[in-house]
């Protein structure tokens, strides 16, 4: 982004700042200053007024100019420039001047004709080139002065500064914008002069101009219809656009491109007899496809895509008599969005709709209005058609604590809110600390707490606050993640003591193992389309496969003691996800030894039982209920956790151990979910012996164990502190019926348990054992 120093003080006042602060205070509010140049004209450049201009006797290509210069008499100087005759005012270089180290004006004879000065083009005096022949000067640059230096116009001996802007401040691509930070840091007023043109028809915008929305739109909109003799540009008007790099065409475009550059308004222009409709009315069309393409509609046909482009056949040329201005402001995440989708071509307007512009439109509507009234014969009508989108602002509720904390400064709540006020963010003032900030449309990057206190930080300056020792602050951020995290970390860890390596495999799994041993597949419908490999075809519905093929391969590096763990997600018939923790042991249960003079015993279901208990807690073992050909037929059980069945154990049905040709193995799969550890509330430890007391009953067999057990845990009956099963017994003798022990752990709180007491409890579970399930004392 490029400003000029003197651009700048025609929105913010500038008065006796030196260039060093001003590039002080760009650099410490976050527009970092790229370059700061000065453009110093020679001395001895100064206003000269053309008394006449004749041409040249012996040449055809020059001009004789007679040059008031403010001394006792005119000067003669020889000119080559063509655009010479249409001069009045323009700069000259006197005799003596220095132009460069090795240009100095002195007298010349050219063509036998004397001459004695230089009337210069802007390249010669170090300014950018305005195009062919001479400057010409006009009051633009101020009061013109026979004489007068021309580096005292401090319009044309300006100061160029360029800034580096992030790509979220859209708002800073505007002598506006750039001044609305400027004048915080600076503790100066902007400028308003409010215009009103003298020349104003009668008849209203609405009588003349008719807007037909054919949807709503995501857009603002202001039109204005002028009618327009002799437009032309102006000297500063050429030069600021030549300093920032714009070019353009023709008088028109210049004026709408400048109004941009200074206000931040997207503006552009139509022929407004284009629009015209049979009645006479300027008929705009506007349709929106979709959200944020926004297109303006000629005699139904696409002429404009609000913010994005144009087509140059509307565009108004300096003959244009009646000219259709536009000002538009569109949300730059939608326009970003509806480009990228539709593959839009784009102007050079784009880039500032796209990044934010100036969404005060009658800004810019007034900016233009203004120009033209100075630099053309103009006849404005009467108001502007305005069309308003109502789009929501943002709004953040800050609590100045929050601030000085994230800070490390006191900042009060005062000068918080002045310093946001003052970047145009709108207060709403709450009680204590607290206040609500409205964000205004020109930040769309404002979105939170943050970037609020950035703003603030950025005026109040980095350097303006204190070091301190950094010191970490954080909230307790104990939940469901970390708790899971915390349990994976531990039940690692102990599966390690127990002599398991963690295994590691693929989410996919050969299909046709699972088929093998009669495990369920993933629908159809949600199987891998574009498998990795031949044997990774399909979403694991198990571990086993992946542990067994581990196994195998162990076996084959000679491996005699194989004891692997793996946390990880199976899927079901649905695709849906669960987590499970998986255990696999095959072959010795020992390192070989002394002590077993070489000959390590097999793993066995006990020992096995033993060391997954040992990682995942205690847990019940029941009739097994899983059906696959991984399953042993005699050796397998449902692992039962707080009365639920959550997995599975078993020994490795021998015809799998056949196929894989592998140790004697056992497996477990349990699901994850269940052996997290759970928050337990402390209880008191007594201080009194506690008894052992079994209870054999007779229940019909439809009753499990698991059911048992889960009425008496929800009985919670006083003194009964632990209970489980013991042995279930089934006999033809008993018919329908099973028999099955339970062991109760009985402890007072209060007092030594006497045999009256341990049998009345015993009595008392009995009794409520056969109100529910009709049992009987064996």
């Amino acid at each position: 982004m490029i400003v000029t120093k003197s651009w700048l003080n025609e929105f913010v006042d500038l008065d006796r700042i030196e260039n060093s602060d001003i590039y002080k205070a760009l650099n410490s509010i976050g527009l970092e200053v790229d370059s700061i140049n000065d453009i110093n004209i020679p001395a001895g450049v100064v206003v000269g007024k053309i008394i006449s201009c004749e041409k040249h006797p012996n040449a055809d290509k020059l001009n004789l100019c007679q040059i008031d210069i403010g001394s006792d008499e005119n000067q003669q100087i020889v000119c080559g420039a063509s655009n010479v005759v249409d001069a009045e005012f323009v700069a000259v270089a006197t005799l003596g001047t220095k132009l460069s180290e090795d240009f100095e004006i002195k007298p010349v004879v050219l063509r036998e004709v004397e001459s004695n000065g230089m009337v210069c083009s802007a390249s010669e005096l170090g300014l950018p080139n305005l195009g062919d022949g001479i400057m010409i000067l006009d009051d633009s640059i101020g009061k013109l002065i026979i004489g007068k230096e021309l580096s005292e116009y401090k319009k044309i001996a300006d100061t160029i500064i360029e800034i580096e802007l992030t790509a979220n401040r859209g708002d800073c691509l505007s002598i506006n914008g750039v001044a609305r930070d400027l004048r915080v840091a600076l503790k100066r007023k902007l400028i308003s002069k409010p215009f009103n043109p003298l020349n104003v028809e009668e008849l209203h915008v609405n009588d003349v101009v008719n807007i037909n929305m054919k949807d709503f739109l995501n857009a603002d909109l202001s039109y204005s219809l002028v009618t327009i003799e002799n437009v032309k540009s102006s000297l500063v008007i050429d030069l600021r656009l030549a300093i920032v790099k714009i070019d353009s065409k023709t008088n028109i475009d210049k004026l709408l491109r400048y109004s941009t550059h200074s206000t931040g308004v997207i503006l552009r222009s139509y022929k407004g007899e284009d629009f015209k409709n049979e009645e006479g009315m300027v008929n705009i069309e506007l349709s929106s496809r979709e959200s944020g393409v926004v297109e303006i509609l000629s005699k139904a046909k696409p002429v404009s895509v609000l913010g994005i482009s144009q087509v140059d056949s509307i565009k108004a040329e300096d003959t244009t008599n009646k000219v259709l201005i536009e000002a538009s402001y569109i949300y730059p995440d939608l326009i970003l969005d509806s480009v990228a989708k539709n593959k839009f071509e784009t102007d050079e307007l784009y880039y500032n709709t796209s990044r934010g512009s100036e969404p005060e439109l009658s800004l810019g509507i007034e900016y233009i209005a203004k120009l033209l009234d100075l630099v053309g014969e103009v006849k404005f009508l009467n108001g502007t058609l305005d069309i308003t989108s109502n789009r929501k602002r943002d709004i953040v509720e800050v609590d100045n604590r929050t601030v000085c904390n994230i800070i490390g400064k006191d900042v009060t709540k005062k000068e918080s809110i002045t310093i946001l006020k003052n970047l145009g963010f709108e207060i709403d003032e709450r009680k204590d600390e607290i206040f609500i900030v409205i964000i205004p449309l020109f930040r769309h990057d404002v979105k939170n707490l943050q970037d609020i206190i950035e703003e603030i930080v950025r005026i109040i300056g980095i350097d303006n606050i204190p070091s301190k020792t950094l010191e970490f602050k954080e909230a307790l951020r104990i939940n469901d993640t970390s708790n899971r995290y915390r349990a994976k970390k531990l039940i690692r860890n102990r599966a390690v003591s127990a002599s398991f390596y963690e295994n590691l495999s693929y989410i996919f799994v050969d299909s046709k193992k699972l088929d093998k041993y009669g495990f369920d597949r993933v629908e159809k419908s949600l199987e891998v389309t574009n498998p990795i490999a031949d044997d990774f075809d399909a979403l694991r519905t198990t571990m086993m496969i992946n542990m067994l093929d581990a196994v195998k391969r162990n076996i084959s590096y000679s491996k005699k003691s194989i004891a692997l763990f793996e946390i990880g997600n199976i899927f079901n018939t649905k695709r849906e996800e669960k987590e499970v923790i998986s255990f696999i042991y095959s072959g010795q249960s020992e390192k070989e030894s002394v002590i077993n003079n070489g000959k390590s015993p097999q793993i066995n279901f006990e020992s096995f039982v033993e060391k997954v208990s040992s990682v995942i807690g205690n847990f019940e073992l029941v009739e097994s209920t899983v059906k696959n050909e991984l399953i042993h037929p005699y050796q397998s059980a449902d692992i039962i956790i707080n009365s639920k069945v959550v997995g599975y154990l078993s020994k490795l049905h021998p015809v799998a151990k056949e196929s894989y040709g592998i140790f004697d193995t056992f497996i477990a799969q349990i699901d994850f979910d269940a052996v997290i550890p759970k928050h337990i509330n402390t209880n008191p430890i007594s201080n009194f012996q506690g008894v052992y007391k079994d209870l054999s009953i007779v229940i019909n067999k439809k009753y499990t164990a698991i059911d048992v057990m889960r009425f008496i845990k929800e009985s919670e009956i006083d003194m009964l502190k632990d209970f489980y099963c013991v042995d279930i017994y089934e006999d033809e003798s008993l018919e329908d019926k099973k028999s099955m022990t339970i062991r109760f752990f009985i402890q007072s709180l209060e007092k030594t348990l006497k045999d009256k007491d341990i049998e009345a409890l015993t009595l008392l579970i009995l009794k409520r054992l056969k109100y529910n399930f009709m049992a009987k004392l064996r």
